[in-house]
């Protein structure tokens, strides 16, 4: 094996003569880069089933923040939680909301450790086994200390799904339609909360509603599993593997074009092998064989890919995204909609409106691109959070107003930093240092939520809502400088290309 794989690197290494060490590509080289290569055949039907099992993933994460809202309301309730402990305290029911937040970050640094070895495949199997023993395990919880746990197990399947399936969907789709199948998974997610609130109203009135609420989410994650189990490994991780001399370089090469055609169906026929080298070459050629350090991560080109999207990532949450969907409820109470099940209504239909927003963006991502979303998108946060400001501060009668910029901030964040944020985080890495990335901006992600959401309460009694608002405004505005001056577009290119020209 060994003297097989010494064989084959001097053939790789003398494409790769000129220009490695500086990231410069050859004269050679440009019309690879250039997009003139062969465009990717693949046929629909056979990139329903990669893009659909990892995007489970995200389902399962919406639907755990919808029926948690939910569960909480069944669980403190008297004579519907079916359980003596129901007198619970603020800190006990935000142990239960959080729980899985704090699995969430847990899963994450695991993933940052575990990413490269188990591979994208292995890592969502591995959080659907997660998904399935957090919600047994809550669901039939005798009493609140293993229900938290079962919480955090639950989470700790977030962060290892949130992690995984978008890297699984970015390095698996065909360039024409990744950013439509990532912008897809955001699209999942807000089903899953969508039908989390749903789920949730039904069986808020039931006695013990919340053990049902946790448990509906069992078939899905098995589903989930058994999916992933059935698909193949991404091939641009095993070719990483076989580039960081991991095995052997030609069975590697093999299984890669083998994944390859099962991923493609059909319609790729010959041109795996040709598609399989144009990988391999790139991937040498950008340098990707030696180990990743994580001091690198904050050097030349990946810093460069770190502060786009760990910069993404953070202003995503601190422009107070998960406060204003926190308010949501109290903004339309003071609108006229007072009873709790007029609010679950109407966080029904929130949703949809989200799954609207999101399905535009979906759309226009890949014919308008990433910036323009981006850009359009949050200048109309920045308008919402001033409207909204303005209403505690001195609009008070105009609950009308209130509930036109919940709606404008609802609707523009699914266009912008919803699901561009996650989809600029799966295409920006080069692939070597994709998994510590990924992982890394989802740490960043969950830590800020977990931050804003924590800080919410303080910061309103001391500031007032009207001021915090506009200092999320003026975050907000600045994230806009941030998106203007430093996120490249990445529209139509494939992930080598990204790597060779946006950073």
């Amino acid at each position: 094996m060994a003297s097989h794989h010494e064989q084959e690197q001097p053939t790789l290494s003398s494409l790769l003569e000129d220009g490695r060490s500086s990231g410069e590509i050859g004269p050679e080289h440009q019309p690879l880069i250039d997009g003139v290569h062969s465009s990717e055949n693949y046929s629909a039907y056979a990139a329903i089933f990669p893009f659909l099992f990892p995007a489970l993933g995200g389902l399962l994460y919406g639907y755990d923040i919808g029926a948690t809202s939910c569960a909480t309301i069944s669980i403190k309730s008297a004579t519907l939680s079916g359980v003596s402990w129901y007198d619970l305290s603020s800190v006990e029911i935000g142990l239960i909301t959080s729980g899985s937040l704090y699995g969430a970050l847990i899963g994450s640094v695991l993933a940052f450790n575990i990413a490269d070895f188990l591979g994208r495949r292995r890592e969502l199997i591995t959080a659907s086994i997660m998904y399935l023993v957090g919600a047994l395990v809550t669901a039939l919880a005798p009493n609140l200390v293993v229900m938290v746990i079962g919480r955090f197990v639950y989470g700790i399947g977030i962060g290892l799904a949130m992690h995984s399936a978008p890297m699984y969907i970015a390095e698996t789709a065909p360039s024409q339609i990744r950013g439509v199948l990532i912008s897809l998974k955001e699209c999942f997610i807000v089903l899953g909360m969508v039908a989390g609130y749903g789920i949730g109203s039904l069986l808020v009135e039931t006695v013990s509603g919340w053990r049902y609420m946790y448990g509906a989410s069992t078939p899905l994650s098995v589903i989930m599993g058994i999916g992933m189990w059935w698909l193949p490994a991404s091939p641009r991780w095993l070719l990483l593997c076989a580039i960081q001399g991991k095995g052997n370089m030609q069975e590697l090469r093999e299984t890669a074009i083998c994944c390859l055609c099962q991923l493609r169906g059909r319609v790729i026929g010959d041109s795996a092998s040709q598609e399989v080298d144009e990988i391999l070459t790139e991937l040498s050629y950008a340098g990707e064989e030696q180990k990743v350090t994580l001091g690198e991560l904050f050097q030349g080109k990946c810093l460069k890919a770190m502060i786009i999207g760990v910069g993404l990532v953070l202003f995503q949450q601190i422009t107070g995204q998960p406060s204003v969907l926190y308010y949501a409820s109290s903004i339309l109470q003071s609108a006229g909609f007072s009873s709790a099940s007029d609010a679950t209504r109407v966080s029904i239909l929130l949703g949809l409106l989200k799954l609207i927003m999101t399905g535009v963006a979906v759309v226009a991502v890949d014919r308008l691109g990433r910036r323009p979303l981006l850009l359009g998108g949050v200048s109309g946060i920045v308008i919402s959070l001033f409207l909204l400001g303005s209403y505690y501060l001195f609009l008070d009668d105009l609950a009308a107003i209130a509930v036109l910029a919940l709606l404008l901030y609802v609707g523009c964040y699914q266009l912008s930093f919803g699901p561009i944020g996650w989809l600029m985080i799966s295409e920006i890495f080069p692939l070597r240092l994709r998994g510590q990335g990924i992982s890394v901006a989802v740490l960043v992600n969950f830590g800020a939520n977990a931050l804003v959401t924590f800080a919410f309460s303080p910061l309103e009694a001391w500031l007032g809502a009207g001021i915090l608002f506009y200092v999320f405004g003026v975050i907000a505005i600045v994230s806009l400088i941030f998106i203007f001056f430093v996120v490249p577009e990445t529209k139509g290119l494939t992930l080598e290309e990204i790597e060779a020209r946006c950073l």
